[in-house]
């Protein structure tokens, strides 16, 4: 177990021997961020003004992330480090505020208008964390990334300012051409069922029912009777298509498959969704912008539209 506060109290290079550090750059602003997400805007923002590390790369699932050793000694020797809160990162709250203590730490969703978040039955007095899932919304939180970039560098502002007004017309872009390709779903298959309850915001955005096997967190188990009572409406309903997620294990969703099976009734896997974490360092949909588009063609594809199979620039399946 890692004696937190021990490592937070003391910054001498003894303390820390043997400990992997990441490669700071002299003069760079030196950030760590906890999801590719926020790590993409950071450096779209900051330029070559930034040097960024996200923890959790391809596959990892926030949710029950525990940050390491290494991970430890990058925030505590970083210049800013960036959180997304709204209780994703949940393991590593009580870290967050004792880091705050010593270095400049922000939240970059936590800020964002209440009356534009969802709530949820499962937990009381919080919000759905996963605002990322739709492009406007995320522009709120690029707008916090580059107001924390400029409090630690005031003299770059109008630089950051700049590339957060580029990087924003971009997701705007991509805002619209989720609407517009997604609007080609015949309406009686607007529904998207995957592993995790993690595409609210995208439901409410494009006009989806959203059905998740397990809760908004993935540390709730789906049971027995509810995943009985999906495969039930999987059959009413004639649903065609589910999907699995990069970052949660496919068991649940497979087991859908077999019981609607069982009751003869064919349903695929419409494709790998990316919910928590982007796509492999160095490609498209290692970047946010690639992770949304991917999603949007990927399911308005599988659930009966006729779309580009490149996305909305020909991009997808190509390293960036």
């Amino acid at each position: 177990m890692i004696d937190r506060r021990q490592l937070l109290s003391t910054f001498s290079a003894s303390a820390l021997v043997g400990m992997a550090t990441p490669v700071w750059a002299a003069g760079a602003l030196n950030i760590v961020a906890t999801t590719g997400m926020i790590a993409d805007a950071a450096r779209r923002i900051g330029g070559d003004a930034v040097v960024v590390r996200a923890l959790m790369g391809p596959g990892v699932d926030p949710h029950a992330y525990r940050q390491t050793r290494s991970d430890i000694v990058a925030m505590t020797r970083a210049d800013l480090v960036l959180w997304h809160g709204l209780y994703l990162e949940a393991q590593m709250e009580r870290f967050f505020e004792e880091l705050s203590r010593k270095r400049r730490v922000v939240a970059v969703a936590q800020g964002l208008p209440k009356d534009q978040l969802l709530s949820h039955e499962d937990y009381a007095n919080r919000f759905d964390p996963h605002v990322w899932m739709d492009p406007n919304m995320w522009v709120m939180v690029v707008d916090a990334v580059a107001a924390a970039l400029s409090e630690q560098r005031p003299e770059m502002s109008p630089t950051f300012a700049a590339n957060a007004d580029t990087y924003k017309a971009e997701l705007v872009a991509l805002a619209d051409y989720a609407d517009v390709t997604l609007n080609k779903v015949p309406s009686e298959q607007r529904i998207l069922l995957t592993a995790h309850d993690a595409f609210s915001y995208f439901g409410r955005a494009y006009g989806f029912e959203v059905i998740g096997i397990q809760g908004i967190s993935t540390q709730s188990e789906a049971g027995l009777n509810r995943v009985s009572a999906l495969v039930d409406m999987l059959v009413d309903r004639k649903l065609e298509a589910v999907f699995v997620e990069s970052s949660v294990s496919d068991r649940n969703v497979r087991a859908l498959i077999e019981g609607a099976a069982a009751q003869g009734h064919t349903v695929k896997i419409g494709g790998e969704l990316f919910s928590d974490a982007m796509g492999v360092d160095g490609t498209y949909e290692g970047t946010y912008l690639g992770m949304i588009d991917h999603n949007v063609t990927t399911i308005a594809s599988a659930l009966g539209a006729d779309v580009p199979a490149g996305g909305m620039q020909g991009k997808l399946g190509l390293e960036s």
